[in-house]
């Protein structure tokens, strides 16, 4: 996760000294269920409103979780399918804050209403997520249910008032990006504390001109408008937060922002993002999946690295003799094509492997969704045009993606 709003606030106030810290364990995303009420396009989980054999009852999450706080997992996110159809949601959440987890919520807030606000709210939950896929039409467009988008409005409301922070979760896409700026001022006429924009950006582009792909283009437009946005809370002293995911790219984005905005800053932020080290997946990025199987990220649903039925997650997560493990772990990372020989390697940690190994086979290739230009990363084509991709043979089986529609965040 990209914390653009921590990053504009230490433009203005640099912090007295921040060494580089490592967290104790990584964030775990579990997706306690695949069962959703919604039949969304873009569902990375191919949820569906059914019962799913073979998920982890209540004592074996319990399980789980006692190992997971023994191995120093600082944060756990509850997610789906639509995580508040698992009938003891509110039992696993309440354990999970006793045990001293930060615990979020990510949902399609459609279920939240004046029956159950209460309950939630009783949880403390530390933050609670609901996806907006764009205004009334284009949600419930995206989300294939009339009255989706006033239902998920009404769970956000409710959570607001309700004292819980609350934040609009959106990807950009060619068929929504262009309704982010009415998505801010929603943000801001709602009250809302926090917008977490997710990357989709998929596809093989190659070496094609970044700067005239037309994906390339709109997500460089996205995070103009956010960094402007940002940069005018900051200023102006307002607390709401902006963050992205899922492009670790944008780290880069930003230096390139500050250059021309707040250049005598520029060196001490070069090293700042630097210790922040981008993408964090198979480190301290995790996901359990809803059958128990553990994966380097949310994205990597078709490559399992072991079942807490079967291995502690805390066995699972520090076992190298796996190749993708081994790799992910590595530092630096063993790059190919403009990754290998990019100069900002040590902000974005080579971005996101996934869309490499889903495009190409090699986890280790660029990763396509890199939206700068080889100007912008003071590399020469030259010194990577004899790369070439290498298929790996992982251990890829159980749920594959299929493009762009399952490269998305339930919930």
């Amino acid at each position: 996760m990209f914390r653009i709003s921590q990053y504009m606030k230490e433009l203005v106030q640099p912090p007295a000294g921040r060494p580089r810290r490592q967290p104790p364990g990584p964030v775990v995303i579990w997706n306690l269920v695949r069962r959703c009420n919604l039949s969304c396009k873009h569902c990375y989980s191919i949820s569906a409103d059914v019962d799913f054999p073979g998920e982890l009852d209540t004592q074996q999450v319990f399980s789980v979780m006692d190992d997971l706080r023994a191995f120093g997992v600082p944060v756990l996110i509850l997610s789906g399918g639509e995580p508040l159809l698992r009938p003891d949601i509110f039992d696993i959440s309440q354990r999970a804050k006793a045990m001293g987890f930060y615990v979020g919520l990510s949902t399609n807030g459609t279920l939240i209403d004046e029956g159950l606000i209460d309950r939630v709210a009783a949880v403390g939950y530390d933050y609670v997520g609901i996806s907006i896929d764009g205004m009334r039409d284009t949600h419930d467009r995206f989300r294939q249910k009339r009255g989706a988008f006033d239902a998920s409005l009404r769970g956000i409301r409710l959570c607001r008032d309700a004292g819980i922070k609350v934040g609009m979760r959106f990807t950009p896409t060619q068929d929504n990006a262009h309704e982010l700026p009415a998505l801010l001022e929603l943000m801001e006429h709602e009250r809302v504390d926090k917008l977490y924009v997710s990357h989709l950006n998929y596809g093989g582009r190659g070496n094609r001109n970044r700067r005239s792909d037309v994906v390339h283009q709109a997500t460089r437009r996205v995070m103009d408008l956010l960094f402007d946005t940002c940069w005018a809370d900051v200023q102006a002293g307002r607390e709401r937060e902006f963050v992205t995911g899922n492009n670790d790219a944008d780290g880069v984005y930003l230096l390139h922002w500050i250059r021309r905005n707040v250049p005598e800053r520029y060196d001490r932020m070069r090293r700042r993002l630097a210790d922040w080290g981008g993408n964090a997946s198979g480190v301290n990025i995790a996901n359990i999946d809803n059958l128990g199987n553990v994966h380097p990220d949310t994205f990597w649903w078709n490559y399992d690295l072991g079942n807490v039925r079967e291995r502690p997650f805390s066995e699972i997560w520090q076992d190298t003799s796996d190749p993708l493990m081994a790799g992910l772990k590595q530092s630096p990372r063993p790059l190919k094509g403009r990754c290998r020989v990019c100069g900002f390697q040590d902000v974005c940690g080579g971005n996101t492997r996934v869309r490499a190994f889903q495009t190409t086979g090699d986890p280790w290739w660029e990763d396509p969704a890199c939206y700068l230009d080889d100007d912008e990363l003071g590399i020469d084509k030259r010194d990577y045009a004899t790369d070439k991709p290498e298929p790996a043979n992982l251990n890829t089986h159980t749920i594959r993606f299929n493009g762009l529609r399952n490269l998305r965040r339930a919930g």
